[in-house]
């Protein structure tokens, strides 16, 4: 199996710290945010992994080479201007290849277990997404858990399994099927509105996560984050 690191983002949030590095770059417990997902993607057996960069991309490419360091491939997919997720994805499909791949949202710091990922050989269904309990900053989540499958909102939730659902946060860690970018051309995209359309179509599941996880969207957070890792506190 494949993977694909999101890392073309702009970092706009954590400026100025990204004006002059790759928001992947940031460190958190002494090293980049982004050798965190290679050295836990490579620990779960994944060893060909597709990096997208645009924001200050030469210095993302310098540091990280061609992953020899870290003992598996990088392929960079160089956007000239940033694509959005389900854009960067379609970029690199012709590396990613015809199977399920694993996909990485490199703004997140977790100690989640990416072997977990590599189960899902999704059979019939479009994606797989890991979801979290709402952070203070998103309280009000992203989609909804149901039993083994995610649903836009309760209102789609069979009956039956209504007692059971969470509205729960996408962690930026799944499983996606190829298949799901079938006919789209190239060019800026999202990707949630593919989901929630395979997710009305009954063809995503999910599971919820009980590792540590930070989406590290702010210096706050990052700093906050540093310390913790530091002081063995997550």
């Amino acid at each position: 199996m494949k993977a694909m690191i999101l890392a073309a983002g702009l970092g706009t949030r954590m400026r100025p710290l990204t004006l002059d590095t790759p928001k992947p770059l940031l460190s958190v417990g002494g090293k980049p945010l982004i050798v965190w997902h290679i050295e836990a993607l490579k620990k779960a057996g994944i060893t060909d992994i597709v990096i997208n960069c645009a924001w200050l991309a030469e210095k993302l490419m310098n540091a990280l080479g061609n992953g020899s360091e870290f003992g598996i491939n990088i392929h960079w997919s160089v956007e000239s201007e940033a694509l959005e997720t389900a854009g960067g994805i379609i970029q690199a499909l012709p590396v990613l290849g015809n199977e399920p791949f694993v996909l990485v949202n490199g703004d997140v710091w977790t100690r989640f277990d990416y072997s977990q990922l590599t189960m899902h050989s999704l059979t019939d269904d479009l994606a797989h997404l890991v979801l979290v309990d709402n952070p203070p900053q998103h309280p009000h989540g992203d989609f909804v858990l149901a039993g083994e499958r995610v649903y836009v909102d309760q209102s789609e939730v069979p009956t039956l399994i209504q007692t059971n659902a969470q509205k729960l946060t996408f962690s930026g860690l799944s499983v996606l099927s190829p298949q799901l970018f079938d006919d789209l051309p190239s060019g800026k995209r999202p990707l949630a509105p593919l989901l929630r359309q395979a997710m009305q179509q009954g063809l995503v599941s999910g599971t919820k996560m009980n590792s540590a996880w930070v989406d590290v969207g702010t210096p706050e957070r990052l700093n906050l984050l540093d310390q913790q890792i530091r002081q063995q506190q997550i």
